[in-house]
Formats: C-alpha cells, sequence, structure tokens
C-alpha cells in the first residue's frame, strides 16, 4: 500500500496530486513538481528565476525531510522551465542543493507553468 506524504512546511497541493508518495516497502518515493509558492502564504516567491529556484528546492527539501530523506537519497529529478535561457541561473540555484554525486537529470522548457511560474522541478528518492 503506498504512503501519502504531506507536510505544512511546503506548498498545499493545490491540485488533484500528493506532495509526495511512498511506495511499498517504502523504498522509493516519488516527489511531486514543486514551485516557488511560500508554504504559509500560498504566493509566488520571487520574480527572477534564481530566486524562485531557489524557493523550490526548498520545498523539494522540506517534502523530502518529512518523507525522512534528504537530497542525498535524490535518484532522478525533472526540471520543467518557462525558458531555456533561464538555465544557467536554474542549474546555479539547483547545483548547490548537491553536495556531490548529483541525481541523474532532465530539463525541459514547457509552454505554461502553474501560477505562470518560471520553474517546476520534480524528484523521485531512494530511501
Amino acid at each position: 500500500m503506498k504512503q501519502i506524504i504531506r507536510t505544512d512546511k511546503a506548498p498545499v497541493a493545490i491540485g488533484p496530486y500528493s506532495q509526495a508518495v511512498k511506495v511499498p516497502c517504502g523504498t522509493m518515493l516519488f516527489c511531486c513538481g514543486q514551485i516557488p509558492l511560500d508554504p504559509k502564504t500560498m504566493e509566488i516567491v520571487g520574480t527572477a528565476a534564481n530566486e524562485q529556484t531557489k524557493q523550490v528546492m526548498e520545498n523539494l527539501g522540506a517534502v523530502l525531510k518529512e518523507a525522512g530523506a534528504d537530497f542525498s537519497n535524490v535518484v532522478k529529478t525533472t526540471i520543467f522551465l518557462s525558458d531555456m535561457s533561464d538555465f544557467s541561473t536554474v542549474n546555479e540555484v539547483y547545483g548547490s542543493y548537491f553536495d556531490h554525486d548529483p541525481p541523474a537529470r532532465a530539463a525541459v522548457q514547457v509552454a505554461r507553468l502553474p501560477k505562470d511560474v518560471k520553474v517546476q522541478i520534480e524528484a523521485i528518492a531512494m530511501m
């Protein structure tokens, strides 16, 4: 049976999804795509890609922590960008959250993201 992970230290779901789902035996954690919402105010943090990416990573870190994990457990991420020209800025902030052996990753530009943010990041972690 799957375990739904919820924390008030990351934004609540704004649609029909969970912040994260841990699969049977608790070995894999699938984290939903985080956007730069302040979990207390549910308002977008920042207008620049670097500001938004920092908040996204903080939100993702809060979900990982609630599940008993951290960034060292992450094995795969997907970065969704509204503009690929923000890639290097996002990459710099994103990379600061991984001390060594970063996860596999894909980064894609999409036509539009929820609430018209610049970046959304989802993750898969091994527990």
